[in-house]
């Protein structure tokens, strides 16, 4: 096993998939199956958060009672439909070419962010930081995904980029429309989840890959999971929300009250997964 390198993938689902994520991990590990411990993590929008805590040391079960906690004062966002009808009429005419469709998802992030429909950047970049361990990043190898929302460009970060791992996080979680595009080294940089819900393509080249997927499914020009891993060397484990995650997450993954039944809910799934899970990263 020793020569067996790990990868756990992470993907988006908004502040649910946090919370679902975290408590998949939670309960595998409670189990006996600790995914935090990957050679490699790769974290998309909500998975960059997590990827994030858990390469820096953070305590599972820590991490697992802040989703417990009551919501306070933070404020609801949600996907709109005129969002949906651009993201979708964007996806039309982009006609499945995939740094297009990124291109104008972008633009359709900067006009939103003009028209003052967006948090400003430094409240957006203050929410993140809440909910990191520090702003240093780990000595673990993590990757978070972004995308250049003037040029479509999709991009990586880690510990050798030379990007601070805040922005980082905040770029990958920066859902166009909803939240504003955040600045590194002078460009703008949307939501890493633009070209893939997990990206689960970079971690190619692994012996052993656990993907949590809050959104399994792709369209359009954005890749699924199971297209992502088809045809790898690696053994395998997709996990995505079961029916009762799916009633917990609810419609709006972007509800802080629908954190704490998504975590129980992960919690859950886990023991209904563990031993799929197990099989592949120790069996």
């Amino acid at each position: 096993m020793s020569d067996q390198r790990t990868a756990l993938v992470l993907g988006g689902g908004g502040i649910t998939g946090i919370a679902w994520e975290i408590g998949v991990l939670a309960g595998l590990a409670e189990a006996g199956v600790d995914l935090t411990g990957a050679d490699l993590v790769v974290g998309t929008s909500a998975g960059s958060v997590v990827g994030a805590q858990v390469t820096s040391g953070a305590p599972l079960e820590e991490m697992y009672a802040r989703q417990l906690e009551p919501p306070a004062q933070e404020k609801v966002a949600r996907m709109t439909r005129g969002n949906l009808a651009r993201y979708g009429w964007a996806m039309l005419i982009s006609r499945g070419r995939d740094v297009e469709f990124r291109r104008r998802i972008g633009a359709l992030a900067l006009a939103a962010e003009k028209a003052g429909l967006t948090p400003s950047e430094q409240e957006r970049l203050e929410v993140i930081g809440s909910r990191l361990v520090g702003r240093d990043w780990p000595e673990r190898d993590l990757t978070i995904t972004a995308v250049d929302a003037a040029t479509g460009e999709f991009r990586t970060f880690d510990r050798g980029s030379g990007v601070p791992l805040l922005q980082a996080v905040a770029a990958s979680c920066a859902v166009p429309g909803v939240y504003p595009p955040v600045t590194i080294d002078g460009r703008r940089y949307v939501d890493g989840g633009m070209r893939s819900a997990a990206n689960a393509d970079l971690a190619h080249g692994y012996d052993r890959l656990v993907v949590l997927a809050p959104i399994p499914r792709g369209v359009g020009p954005l890749a699924s999971v199971d297209a992502q891993v088809s045809g790898m060397l690696a053994r395998v484990a997709v996990v995505a929300p079961d029916q009762a995650s799916r009633t917990a997450i609810g419609r709006n993954v972007l509800d802080p009250a629908a954190r704490e039944p998504a975590a129980r809910a992960g919690r859950a799934q886990a023991a209904r997964v563990v031993s799929r899970v197990s099989e592949v990263w120790a069996g």
